[in-house]
């Protein structure tokens, strides 16, 4: 399934799973904020991820106060707050900002973290001319099970290059899994295969994974970034499975394409 909205100032709700999850397990939204707008979460039985796409905001959690500044998430590393529940979050804006907001049920009791650019992971995927530079990628985890093993979730982005694919050769994996899209110009697009079916992806779209196959791809001209967020199944955890198509296991190979060009 996917949709999209035109997000509105306050919180824009994608999922709620007191109507329907769609499968995920996960609630998910979009906080828009003008500078100076108080936002604040409090949750009894949900864990909390708080992830600034852009702008100026004070996360202020557990006693603590971090600063997030992020011009864009093309250019600049993100500001990613985990927490537990049972712990007051507090965001505040200093400037027009946008937040994403992914949760879910977790027992677990956790000292918050705060993950910053300085302690992103990267993946520079693609980028020794693999398919010709076709999946040339940055895959970016904030937390998932090798550092996070007390959550029930993960989340990344990914900074798919336009003209690019990403999330390549088509792979599934068991646990549900959510992107969220953004584009550097709102008419950006580009298109999602899941579920056996075609989409096409623009900003702030969301595209729930629940079975099957997929991998996507950005229009040329128009760099995507999306982030990654999977629900932990409860005895089978995430820990970076990834079962690919073996129609297309083939072009893992070193010379994969070669053929087309020789002669």
């Amino acid at each position: 399934m996917y949709f999209r909205k035109d997000a509105e100032r306050g919180y824009n709700t994608y999922i709620d799973t007191k109507i329907d999850d769609m499968g995920t397990q996960m609630d998910i939204g979009l906080l828009v904020m003008e500078e100076g707008d108080v936002y604040t979460i409090d949750e009894a039985e949900k864990e909390t991820a708080a992830l600034l796409f852009s702008g100026d905001v004070v996360f202020e959690y557990a006693g603590n106060k971090v600063e997030g500044h992020r011009p864009d998430c093309f250019r600049y590393e993100a500001y990613c707050l985990l927490s537990p529940r049972k712990v007051k979050i507090t965001i505040t804006a200093l400037s027009h900002a946008e937040v994403y907001i992914q949760q879910t049920v977790n027992a677990n009791d956790y000292k918050p973290v705060m993950y910053t650019p300085e302690t992103v992971q990267v993946q520079h995927a693609g980028a020794n001319g693999e398919l010709m530079g076709c999946m040339r990628r940055e895959i970016k985890t904030f937390f998932d099970y090798d550092n996070a093993p007390f959550s029930n979730m993960v989340l990344g982005e990914v900074l798919n290059f336009p003209g690019k694919w990403s999330s390549y050769p088509p792979h599934h994996h068991p646990q549900p899994e959510v992107y969220f899209y953004r584009f550097d110009y709102p008419q950006g697009f580009g298109v999602g295969f899941a579920n056996g079916e075609v989409f096409k992806t623009e900003h702030n779209g969301a595209l729930i994974i629940t079975d099957g196959f997929h991998s996507q791809a950005a229009a040329p001209g128009y760099a995507m970034c999306y982030s990654w967020g999977i629900r932990h199944l409860d005895g089978d955890p995430w820990k970076k499975t990834r079962i690919d198509d073996k129609e297309h296991s083939w072009l893992w190979k070193a010379d994969a394409n070669e053929h087309i060009f020789q002669g």
